[in-house]
């Protein structure tokens, strides 16, 4: 068992604070990943639950126990840093093995043990070796491994692939993935790196300015953020943010912004507001020739090429879109110059609001949700009227 329930931890230093009121479940056997960028909260959230650090006010629960005060060697959590602190002068085998023998485990039970985890971290071979004779990538998994001999309830990991280079991240984050097939244990997973968030975690915890911004599946977090917060952080390149406004135009509702034009449902019934428009740049394409801007038409954004970048398989074009920069990304040749007018297009799924003032997402049913004959009479009901879109689990009270 490993559930860890944190009930609105907070953290205060002085008239600082670092984190507030974050409320989470985090199942057995759950992979969850904090996530958001440097200063968020999210190590300190970490310490906190290992009890490193005191907390102000909250409480944490480790499978129905209140720990909130109790020292860190009585939590049954077992925590791998970014540093490795593995000890110079002492070999894999016996890092590996001290929490074991730090317990006086007879040394036949140690020598078994050490050897079942060095197998599932293929560090067999190098159970003679020091930390100063491993790469990078080998020295983690002895971190790794010190962690998992001691068969905690749960894992706490804080940045462990940070120190290592793009290479060694890729293959370690696919050697985590399947350890944590193989043991099923609970990993709550410290990051800034989105790559490493979307690809290992069960659910992601966004964390900013010390609150939690939403917690959802990757799935969710990226397709459907809670917050300008959430899609700017998510994407290579991030989320396209332009300012806009909704109106009604002739009998329509529409997004517009300087030659912006996003036409959304029929009906008059929506008040005037303003908002942030969003769009993903894998989700705009070329319009092959200027759609029609009346009833019906694409959306449209109308802009001057400034740079197109060589990704490999795809190129990615920044563009001039009134006064704000647009990015999108295309399979390898777009066909563009620096300076060419373009026309681009994406589908009215693909279209995210956010509010202009508060920053939280805007909920809408685009009409292509809708059945033909409803999309064709401008006299039907609306598709749906804006509102806030964001629902408890995504976002934490303020």
């Amino acid at each position: 068992m490993g559930r860890i329930e944190l009930d609105g931890l907070t953290k205060r230093y002085g008239d600082v604070v670092a984190v507030d009121g974050v409320s989470l479940d985090i199942a057995d056997g759950e992979f969850l990943v904090l996530l958001g960028p440097s200063g968020c909260g999210k190590s300190t959230l970490l310490r906190l639950v290992a009890g490193l650090i005191t907390p102000s006010g909250g409480r944490v629960l480790l499978d129905g126990r209140d720990i909130t005060h109790a020292p860190p060697a009585r939590r049954d959590l077992a925590m791998v840093f970014q540093s490795y602190a593995l000890y110079p002068h002492l070999t894999v085998a016996r890092n590996i093995g001290f929490p074991l023998r730090a317990a006086r485990t007879p040394r036949a039970e140690v020598r078994r043990r050490v050897e079942e985890v060095a197998a599932l971290l293929e560090l067999g071979p190098l159970l003679d070796r020091r930390p100063r004779e491993l790469s990078g990538g080998q020295r983690q998994r002895v971190a790794v491994g010190r962690a998992i001999i001691r068969d905690p309830r749960a894992f706490l990991m804080d940045e462990p692939l940070s120190n290592l280079d793009a290479k060694l991240r890729q293959a370690t984050r696919a050697q985590f993935r399947m350890l944590h097939e193989t043991l099923g244990s609970t990993v709550l997973y410290v990051t800034h790196d989105q790559v490493e968030a979307l690809s290992l975690a069960t659910r992601i915890a966004m964390l900013d300015d010390g609150r939690l911004e939403q917690l959802g599946t990757p799935t969710e977090v990226y397709d459907t953020p809670a917050s300008v917060f959430v899609a700017g952080f998510l994407g290579s390149p991030p989320m396209n943010l332009l300012p806009a406004r909704v109106e009604c135009h002739d009998g329509r509702v529409r997004v517009l912004a300087d030659d912006v034009e996003v036409d959304l449902w029929p009906g008059e019934d929506v008040e005037a507001r303003d908002v942030i428009l969003g769009i993903r740049p894998e989700h705009l394409h070329l319009m092959a020739a200027e759609g029609p801007a009346g009833p019906g038409g694409m959306p449209r954004l109308r802009g001057v090429v400034r740079a197109v970048e060589n990704l490999g398989a795809e190129e990615s074009a920044q563009c001039a879109v009134g006064g704000a920069l647009v990015h999108f990304r295309g399979a390898r040749p777009l066909g563009l110059a620096a300076g060419q007018p373009v026309a681009l297009t994406t589908a009215r799924d693909h279209i995210h609001l956010f509010d202009r003032h508060s920053g939280r997402r805007l909920a809408w049913r685009p009409l292509a949700d809708r059945p033909l004959a409803d999309r064709q009479s401008a006299d039907h009901e609306p598709a749906a009227a804006l509102h806030d879109g964001v629902t408890t689990h995504q976002r934490s009270s303020t």
